[in-house]
C-alpha cells in the first residue's frame, strides 16, 4: 500500500513538473503576434514578410516533428523534450540579441519552431510514458491547460515587457523561463527505456499503417484545417483588432489588441477542456462536426461585420476563437485515442505534421491575400476571414466523408 502511495505520489510529481514546464517554455510563444504591429513598422515589413516569419515556426515544427516525435517510440522521450526545450532556449535568446529584419528574425523563429516540435506532444508521450492510464486523463488536462493558458499570456505578458524593457529584452526573458524549464525536467523526471519493438512491426518511421487508420487520420486531417485556423486567428488577431481601432478612430485602450487575443486564448483553453468533455457525453464526431460549421459562421461573420465597429470586433473575435479551441482537445483525443499502441507515436507524429502544416498556410494565406488585396482595408479583411471560411467548409466535407467511429465509451 506504501508502494503504492509513493509510486502514485513520484507520478503526480512529475506531471506538475511536466505541466509547469510547458508553461515556462510557452510563454514566449505570443511575443512575435502580440508585437507584429510594431515591427512591422519598425522593420518595414509587408504582410506577406510578416505572415512568412509567423508561418515558418509552424513550418520548421510541420518538418521536424514526424522525426522526434516518432523518435520517442525508440528512445527515452525525456532526451528528446530536452532537446525541443534548448532549441527554444536558442530560438528566443538568438531573436532577442540578434534579430534585425526579415531574415534574421526568419531564421530564429525556425529555430524557435523547431523547439515546439521537441516539446509539445512530445511533452504528451513524456507524460504517457511515466503514468498510469487511471492518472493519464487528469494529465492530459493539465497538459492541454497549462500550454493554452501560458500561450494566453503570452500574448498580453509580450506587450507588457516589451513596453517596459524593449522587445529584445522581452524575447531574452523568455529563453531564460524556458531554461528553467528544461533544468526542472531534467532534474525531476527519470530516465526510461522504452520496450522493444517486434520484429513483426514496420519500420519506424514507416507511416502508411497510420493514414489507413481512416478512424485516427480523419481527426488528424481536420486537425491539419484547425490549426490552420487557430494560427490565422492568433497569428493576425492583434494585427486586425489595430487596424480596426485605427480605421473607426477608437481611441479607448482599455480593452488593447493584446489584451484582447489574450482573453480570446484563455477564453479558448476553457471551451477546449469544456468541448472534450462534452464530447465524451455527446459523441467526438458530433461534436467536432457542430464546431467546424460554427467556426464557417463566426468566421464570415468576422468578414462581414468584422471592421464595421471595434467593440463589434472584439465580441466576434472572442466568440470565434472559443469555437476554433472547442474542439481542440477533441480532436487529439480521437486521433490518439483510436491509434493502434504500438504506433501511438507516429500517430501523434502524423496528426502534429498534418496540424503544423495548417499552422503554416495559416498566417500566409492572411499575409497574401492582404497584399493581393491591395493592402489592408474593410474588403481586404472581409476576403482573408472568407477564405478561412472557406477551408474550414473543405475540412468538413473531409471529415463527413471519412466517418471516423467514435471512441469507447462516448455515444
Amino acid at each position: 500500500m506504501q508502494t503504492s502511495v509513493a509510486g502514485h505520489s513520484s507520478a503526480l510529481r512529475q506531471v506538475v513538473v511536466v505541466c509547469g514546464a510547458q508553461v515556462f517554455v510557452q510563454i514566449g510563444a505570443g511575443f512575435w503576434p502580440a508585437l507584429l504591429p510594431q515591427m512591422m513598422q519598425l522593420w518595414s515589413l509587408t504582410n506577406s514578410e510578416a505572415g512568412w516569419i509567423t508561418a515558418i515556426f509552424f513550418g520548421t515544427y510541420m518538418v521536424s516533428v514526424p522525426v522526434l516525435v516518432t523518435l520517442t517510440d525508440r528512445i527515452d522521450a525525456k532526451r528528446v523534450y530536452l532537446f525541443g526545450v534548448g532549441c527554444t532556449v536558442l530560438g528566443h535568446l538568438l531573436f532577442g540579441l540578434f534579430a534585425e529584419g526579415f531574415w534574421s528574425a526568419f531564421a530564429t523563429r525556425a529555430l524557435a519552431g523547431m523547439g515546439w516540435a521537441g516539446t509539445y506532444m512530445t511533452g504528451l508521450k513524456l507524460l504517457a510514458d511515466q503514468v498510469d492510464a487511471k492518472m493519464m486523463s487528469r494529465a492530459v488536462t493539465g497538459h492541454a491547460a497549462s500550454i493554452g493558458i501560458s500561450g494566453a499570456i503570452s500574448f498580453l505578458l509580450g506587450d507588457v515587457l516589451a513596453s517596459h524593457f524593449g522587445w529584445r529584452s522581452a524575447f531574452m526573458i523568455s529563453a531564460g523561463t524556458a531554461a528553467i524549464a528544461w533544468i526542472a525536467v531534467a532534474s525531476v523526471v527519470p530516465r526510461r527505456t522504452p520496450p522493444p519493438r517486434a520484429k513483426s512491426q514496420d519500420g519506424l518511421f514507416d507511416f502508411r499503417p497510420v493514414v489507413r487508420n481512416t478512424s485516427a487520420f480523419a481527426y488528424s486531417v481536420v486537425y491539419c484545417v484547425h490549426t490552420l485556423e487557430m494560427s490565422a486567428l492568433r497569428g493576425w488577431g492583434v494585427a486586425f483588432l489595430a487596424f480596426v481601432a485605427g480605421y473607426t478612430n477608437f481611441a479607448d485602450q482599455t480593452l488593447s489588441p493584446a489584451l484582447v487575443v489574450t482573453v480570446l486564448a484563455l477564453a479558448g483553453t476553457l471551451t477546449s477542456i469544456v468541448g472534450n468533455e462534452a464530447s465524451i457525453r455527446f459523441g467526438r464526431r458530433q461534436l467536432v462536426t457542430v464546431a467546424l460549421i460554427l467556426s464557417i459562421l463566426f468566421a464570415g461573420g468576422v468578414a462581414i461585420f468584422g471592421t464595421a465597429n471595434y467593440w463589434l470586433a472584439v465580441i466576434l473575435l472572442v466568440a470565434y476563437g472559443m469555437i476554433v479551441w472547442l474542439d481542440s482537445s477533441s480532436l487529439t483525443a480521437g486521433a490518439a485515442g483510436n491509434a493502434e499502441p504500438a504506433r501511438r507515436g507516429a500517430t501523434l507524429a502524423v496528426h502534429s505534421t498534418l496540424g503544423y502544416a495548417g499552422g503554416f498556410v495559416g498566417p500566409l494565406i492572411v499575409g497574401w491575400t492582404l497584399d493581393l488585396a491591395g493592402g489592408a482595408s474593410p474588403l481586404a479583411w472581409g476576403i482573408a476571414f472568407a477564405v478561412i471560411a472557406l477551408v474550414m467548409l473543405v475540412g468538413l466535407a473531409i471529415f463527413t466523408a471519412l466517418r471516423p467511429r467514435g471512441l469507447e465509451g462516448e455515444r
